[in-house]
């Protein structure tokens, strides 16, 4: 048996990175993907290669930022399927500087993205799930959100911000057979990581104990977890994936 079979589930920034590993994860676990991002071009590709594997997908171009769209999006959603089991808060985005260098621009987008996007999808997908009396809501926090980092006071705050949603939502959704669980990534090897100069990487190699940097797929696997039976009794949780670097 499938850990997801017949579960539907929305991955936002499911086109890319972490989110495509775990969408082609969940996917190959029996679950009936829902690829929420913005770019149109790629997320339809995805779709089409999960489906090519015998998998169940589908693509709707949302910007989580726009509380509108997500509504509609959610209710097309429910409408289609008659359920919404899962919801990845994924997407995210970096705009890194210190502090007296971060422009206001920069430290909008980044919180609008990954701490307001974060609330817009879940508010709106969690009345279905109090309907049905089931649901499982993974967020994407970082270990920079619990431990600081230089030159992200934008990023660190809308991970810490997560993490805060988390468990009021955890307290909150509880009750109604509803789970809500966070995920702290450490450093993970996608399109992120191309920005860090080579010394940073390094000097993060040396604190790992794994000496590695993770790969999507680490995360798409605590993602799966959280999500499936076997994590029915986690709530409120944060569950770092970080190789060993906060030790």
């Amino acid at each position: 048996m499938k850990r997801l079979a017949d579960k539907v589930a929305i991955i936002t920034g499911g086109a890319r990175g972490i989110g495509l590993a775990t969408a082609t994860l969940f996917a190959a676990e029996g679950a009936h993907v829902v690829i929420w991002d913005i770019n149109e071009a790629l997320g339809y590709a995805v779709v089409r290669n999960l489906i090519d594997e015998g998998g169940s997908a589908s693509f709707q171009l949302v910007n989580t930022t726009q509380m509108e769209k997500v509504l509609l999006a959610a209710l097309h959603v429910r409408d289609t399927y008659g359920h919404i089991d899962i919801l990845i808060n994924n997407a995210g985005i970096t705009r890194d500087a210190s502090l007296l260098k971060m422009s206001p621009s920069h430290w909008h987008q980044v919180i609008d993205v990954n701490l307001t996007g974060v609330f817009h999808c879940t508010q709106s997908v969690a009345s279905y799930m109090v309907e049905q009396g089931f649901g499982r809501i993974i967020s994407a926090s970082s270990v920079v959100g619990i431990d600081g980092n230089y030159g992200q006071t934008n990023y660190v705050a809308s991970k810490a911000g997560v993490i805060g949603m988390t468990k009021v939502w955890a307290k909150e959704l509880g009750p109604k057979g509803i789970t809500v669980n966070a995920i702290a990534p450490g450093f993970i090897a996608t399109d992120m990581i191309g920005s860090i100069p080579e010394k940073v990487i390094q000097s993060v190699m040396a604190r790992t104990p794994l000496g590695r940097f993770g790969s999507p797929e680490d995360v798409a696997n605590a993602y799966l977890f959280l999500a499936s039976d076997e994590a029915s009794f986690i709530n409120g949780a944060v569950l770092r994936v970080d190789g060993g670097i906060s030790l």
